[in-house]
């Protein structure tokens, strides 16, 4: 009977083709600063324009760089309420607007995606509407910090941060916009979480306000996510370009997400960095 089964099994194994496993989807995310700074975080640093022809011609070496991962798809931190999370203002994107619109996404997203010939950018950014939580509680977490006399758990890693910002702003100076975008996404002080996670501390048993903030954090970045599966299709190559401090859970997600592969950024900022193609 054994046999007979067995026999049936490779028979069935012979006359049957094999389901050839789909191409997995490849993600590039690249963490950006903000060049167009609109004050919403925590700490903000005063970004030089990069809209002078030095910055333009750093910028289209960045694009350049980028452009050979070969993306299929483009998705940036905005919000869409589309089906396919279309953007709808990349469809009036025209070269033109890089010399007046000092942001990261018009400045290498919509680049990158019109010198790929690419009909649409997606917009998977998450941010609470009427009736849902706050994505990032930190006066809750404040309040906290200072009811507990654990306010110094704030404090110490934001002045570290106030001058590594300082810093930021002197360099920018001197280094090239490839040579920044480097910076935030190798640079531990940007692309770990030690803050957030020394702010795991903060609160008693039943009020852990650090948590809750973790939590939250994690919760937005896991629903952006969220969003890139629901519109990304087997074989794509996703460039993903949002705030750094995204990265740290953005990169977690394209490493361990069953189906996908993380794709480094890293090699192409150091080649546009040095000129190279």
């Amino acid at each position: 009977m054994l046999k007979t089964v067995l026999a049936l099994l490779a028979s069935f194994a012979l006359t049957t083709p094999a389901l050839a496993a789909e191409p997995p989807v490849e993600v590039m995310v690249l963490g950006a600063y903000h060049f167009g700074n609109p004050g919403l975080d925590v700490n903000n640093v005063k970004i030089d324009s990069v809209l002078t022809p030095e910055k333009q011609r750093q910028l289209e070496a960045v694009a350049q760089a980028l452009l050979t991962f070969r993306p299929t798809r483009v998705m940036v931190e905005r919000e869409s309420s589309a089906p396919d999370l279309a953007v709808a203002d990349y469809a009036a994107f025209t070269p033109a607007k890089l010399l007046t619109e000092a942001n990261e996404i018009t400045q290498i997203a919509y680049r990158v995606a019109h010198l790929a010939k690419l009909p649409m950018v997606s917009g998977i950014d998450e941010q609470p509407g009427e009736g849902e939580p706050d994505y990032f509680p930190y006066d809750k977490m404040q309040a906290a910090a200072q009811k507990f006399g654990q306010q110094a758990l704030i404090d110490e890693p934001q002045a570290a941060l106030r001058k590594q910002l300082a810093k930021f702003e002197v360099d920018q100076k001197t280094a090239s916009v490839a040579q920044l975008l480097l910076r935030v996404n190798t640079d531990p002080s940007y692309t770990r979480m030690d803050d957030y996670y020394a702010w795991l501390r903060i609160g008693d048993h039943d009020n852990q306000a650090g948590a809750d903030l973790n939590a939250m954090w994690y919760l937005r970045n896991a629903k952006i996510w969220g969003k890139l599966l629901s519109v990304a299709k087997p074989g794509d190559r996703v460039l993903v370009l949002f705030g750094a401090g995204h990265g740290y859970w953005l990169r977690h997600f394209a490493s361990a997400t069953p189906g996908v592969v993380a794709v480094d950024p890293v090699p192409l900022l150091k080649k546009a960095a040095a000129g190279k193609r």
